[in-house]
This record gives structure tokens, C-alpha cells and sequence, in this order.
């Protein structure tokens, strides 16, 4: 039997690392106390101080920076579809003129 997966939302986990840093308290104790997983309040404290901005940016939305490895991918994969056309095209023409 799986355990769903506990989904909580960036004010959620905001307050708990509130908690954690600004009022002292243990990891361990606040895990217990909101019901979340053992590890995961340390995890969010760490991606938090690592980029406070950009830690939780929320259900569907990457950070700026993933976002724009994205993008850029896709664009990598655009340009290469052409590319591939355009050789097929000369490949097809310089048959023809034989």
C-alpha cells in the first residue's frame, strides 16, 4: 500500500521554516507538530536560504533560471528541426540536377 504524497503550499512552508529560524525552535519539533515528513522541513530550510526569492515558486511554475533552460531548449530543438529540413531540401535539389 503506497502513502500519498502530501502536497503543501508556499505559505505553509514559509511559516514552518519561520519557525525554525526566527523563532528557534527545533526541525524535528516542527516536523511533528504540522505532520510533515522527517527531512523535508530540513530540505525546505536549506533551498530557502540557498535562494529565498525563487525557493517556492508554486504548483506549475519553475524558477527564472529553469524556466530559461527551457526555453532555450526549445528553442535548440526548433533550430535543429530547420536545420534538418533545410539539408533534406539540398540533398533533394542536388539529386535533381543530376
Amino acid at each position: 500500500m503506497s502513502k500519498k504524497r502530501k502536497k503543501y503550499d508556499s505559505a505553509f512552508k514559509l511559516e514552518a521554516i519561520r519557525l525554525v529560524n526566527e523563532e528557534h525552535r527545533s526541525v524535528s519539533e516542527v516536523e511533528r507538530n504540522l505532520d510533515i515528513s522527517m527531512g523535508t522541513l530540513a530540505r525546505w530550510v536549506r533551498e530557502h536560504n540557498a535562494d529565498p526569492k525563487e525557493s517556492f515558486p508554486g504548483k506549475g511554475r519553475l524558477k527564472s533560471k529553469d524556466e530559461e533552460i527551457r526555453r532555450l531548449k526549445n528553442e535548440l530543438k526548433k533550430a535543429r528541426e530547420e536545420r534538418d529540413i533545410i539539408k533534406k531540401a539540398l540533398v533533394y535539389f542536388a539529386e535533381d540536377q543530376k
